[in-house]
């Protein structure tokens, strides 16, 4: 019979080897997602957009939320939806302030508001997914970990969530909650909380099933103290995946329920409240709809892009 000392060397061991293989995988994942182009575009394009959100005071030539008018600028001569982008290097008459996005219905700088709008974006997508994983993962570990009634009832409870289209639910929870930023923010979160719970849970139960899980056990370590300690730091990678997937999604659909009025208020400089604004536009100034248009399209596709290279460098299949 094996004696407690030489349990506790073997569980020592399984332990040691598990943060091994955890560090190699890592650094693995990083070769590989570095040697993918999709990756490293969105990589870099992240970078730009989180520069841009930092240091927006600084970039912005104008305040976000004030009219030309209040500035001093003389705009009166012109009706406001005709203020194109004028750029001096491009041939714009020096004479006329420079604008680099043009001026939108109210005279407010376009390229100023786009610029700052990079900070809400980024801003609602990280705390919109941060809310999602943190209690996504919470149920999920613990459905994986209990399984039994406890699994049953929780699993139940996303499937009926998830039975339900992801934005028309979205709309309802606002609806409910009030229009502003924050209800969207949590409509958004609520909706994306079954996603996480069942990939959290698929990956407690094949985690729970390996041999330093069982050995913590043996030991005498509590269910909570090898649930929180053993498995879900070895669970969390497939959570973090579809986090980064996620950030591009929770944004574009903030988006459309600021679009559609129920997600960042005016004056708020936020990308679809910009372009529910200036839609009637569309035909005489379509600058004021392209820009904010553009900033969601390369935002979105950043976070797709880094998702799918770190999806397929955790992959090992793809690395035989």
């Amino acid at each position: 019979m094996t004696t407690a000392a030489e349990r506790h060397a073997e569980t020592a061991d399984a332990e040691e080897a598990a943060e091994r293989a955890s560090t190699g995988l890592w650094r693995d994942t990083l070769g590989n997602l570095l040697r993918q182009r999709s990756a490293v575009v969105g990589l870099i394009l992240l970078g730009l957009l989180a520069f841009v959100a930092i240091f927006a005071d600084v970039i912005a030539t104008h305040p976000p939320n004030q009219s030309m008018l209040e500035l001093g600028e003389d705009v009166s001569r012109q009706r406001p939806e005709t203020l194109a982008p004028c750029i001096h290097l491009l041939g714009c008459p020096e004479a006329r302030p420079q604008h680099l996005f043009g001026l939108d219905g109210l005279t407010r700088d376009v390229y100023s508001r786009v610029v700052h709008g990079s900070r809400i974006s980024l801003y609602v997508g990280f705390v919109t997914v941060g809310f999602a994983i943190v209690i996504g993962s919470v149920l999920g570990a613990f459905a994986g970990w209990s399984r039994g009634r406890s699994d049953n009832l929780i699993m139940r409870t996303m499937d009926v969530v998830l039975s339900f289209p992801g934005l028309l639910l979205a709309i309802v929870i606002v609806t409910v909650l009030g229009p502003g930023l924050l209800n969207a923010q949590i409509a958004i979160g609520i909706v994306a909380i079954p996603i996480y719970a069942r990939v959290m849970r698929a990956s407690v139960l094949s985690i729970r099933e390996r041999d330093f899980v069982t050995a913590s056990l043996a030991l005498g370590e509590s269910s909570i103290g090898a649930l929180t300690r053993r498995v879900v730091p070895n669970a969390i990678t497939p959570v973090i995946v579809q986090g980064t997937l996620g950030i591009g999604v929770a944004i574009l659909e903030v988006a459309a329920l600021s679009f559609i009025g129920l997600g960042a208020q005016p004056p708020t400089a936020e990308w679809g409240s910009m372009i529910a604004l200036e839609r009637t536009l569309m035909t005489t100034s379509p600058h004021l709809i392209i820009f904010p248009g553009i900033a969601i399209v390369v935002t979105v596709l950043a976070f797709n892009l880094l998702g799918d290279g770190l999806r397929d460098a955790l992959d090992p299949r793809l690395h035989r």
